[in-house]
């Protein structure tokens, strides 16, 4: 990203950090950023190290020479005079390190620059010896109170993307970045029951990054689908009481369409022990879920309904619901079909319909032992790829 690029981008995350904290910055000026560095500045800071600098870094010195609040954890970065060597400035993060008995091993961090100033006991820093076809460095952060090693962004501008991407998740400020993501989303929504797949799921996936909890879900059908290990169970984001443009998930949606996959889950990490399941398909967490119902402002643990429903389930008449009555009697007619069953499906869904503007695709099914044997990652996509509603 070059200079011209980045002003604009960082003119906006200023003014929308300034939306989500109000009163914080009382000078009046919404840019968090510092006067930019000149050329001759930049060229004596290489002079000092001894190399030219990643050009995305570069630029965006010669933009601004420091950043207040990159992120929520990372609270300031080093201008010309103060970036230097981790191991010269901060050697303990240069070195082996262990939290809660893991042992991290990082040996980018020992030849690295660092490039923040002040954290919430972490930092970040660029890797001279992880360089792309672009001659971009390789940038990292690391926390010692998260339980993993260091997180790596392929260059700087990446870096700060994933940054800005964590503070909107977080602060949610009500802005335009926000609103275009929903366009997006809502674009992305209709687009995937026209059968596209990959476009739908780059465009939710990255505004679930956003914090856009609606794409979160979008995205989670389309995984359930793709039978997807790293899709997760969905658990709706407990909603602040003055939060009220938040987004959230409908009650029946949820009581017909994901609960039944709870249970299911559930079931199956009884029968055969959690450490036998693929990841996504476990049971986690959700006595410590909390849904938010809309319009009256209830809230109960996940863990009473799910009870109810896996009551039901031992009854011998139990029978998976997977949506409107016409799709229901043709799909459990499919799976009675024995040899047939994957091609009755595959034309059982002309009579899906959506039981909710936020509902996309027909993930109850794999609530049922028949069609999660029989709905392969290949067969998912192409129910996917099928024009659905």
């Amino acid at each position: 990203m070059d200079r011209h690029a980045w002003k604009p981008f960082l003119q906006r995350w200023s003014e929308e950090w300034r939306i989500a904290h109000p009163g914080e910055e009382p000078d009046g000026d919404p840019w968090l950023g510092c006067p930019p560095a000149t050329e001759d500045e930049v060229q004596a800071l290489e002079a000092r190290l001894g190399c030219v600098l990643p050009p995305s870094f570069r630029e965006f010195l010669l933009v601004t020479n420091g950043w207040r609040h990159a992120g929520n954890f990372v609270w300031s970065l080093r201008g010309t005079e103060e970036i230097g060597w981790l191991t010269d400035l901060e050697p303990m993060w240069a070195e082996t390190w262990v939290d809660r008995e893991v042992k991290y091993e990082d040996p980018a961090a020992a030849r690295s620059l660092l490039i923040s100033l002040r954290a919430d006991a972490g930092v970040v820093y660029l890797d001279p010896g992880d360089v792309d076809e672009r001659g971009e460095w390789a940038a990292y952060d690391v926390f010692s109170w998260r339980a993993r090693g260091p997180e790596r962004h392929d260059s700087f501008h990446e870096k700060m993307y994933h940054f800005y991407a964590g503070f909107h998740a977080l602060d949610r400020p009500r802005c335009e970045t926000q609103r275009e993501w929903d366009a997006t989303v809502e674009d992305a929504r209709l687009a995937s029951l026209r059968g596209e797949v990959d476009r739908p799921l780059a465009v939710f996936a990255q505004a679930a990054r956003f914090g856009r909890d609606r794409a979160s879900f979008l995205l989670f059908q389309m995984r359930t689908l793709l039978r997807s290990e790293d899709g997760g169970l969905f658990y709706p984001r407990p909603t602040k009481s003055d939060d009220t443009g938040s987004w959230t998930l409908d009650e029946d949606l949820f009581a017909t369409q994901v609960l039944p996959l709870l249970s299911a889950a559930r079931q199956q990490a009884r029968r055969f022990g959690s450490d036998s399941m693929p990841r996504s398909r476990q049971d986690r967490g959700s006595q410590r879920v909390k849904y938010q119902f809309p319009g009256d402002g209830r809230t109960q643990r996940v863990e009473r309904p799910l009870g109810r429903h896996q009551a039901r389930r031992e009854e011998p008449a139990f029978r998976v619901c997977f949506g409107d009555p016409e799709f229901d009697a043709a799909a459990h007619a499919a799976l009675d079909a024995g040899e047939d069953a994957w091609p009755r499906l595959l034309d059982a869904l002309v009579h899906w319909r959506p039981l909710h503007e936020d509902h996309i695709a027909p993930i109850a099914l794999l609530a049922d032992p028949r069609a999660a044997r029989l709905i392969t990652p290949e067969r998912g996509r192409e129910l996917l790829a099928t024009s659905r509603g």
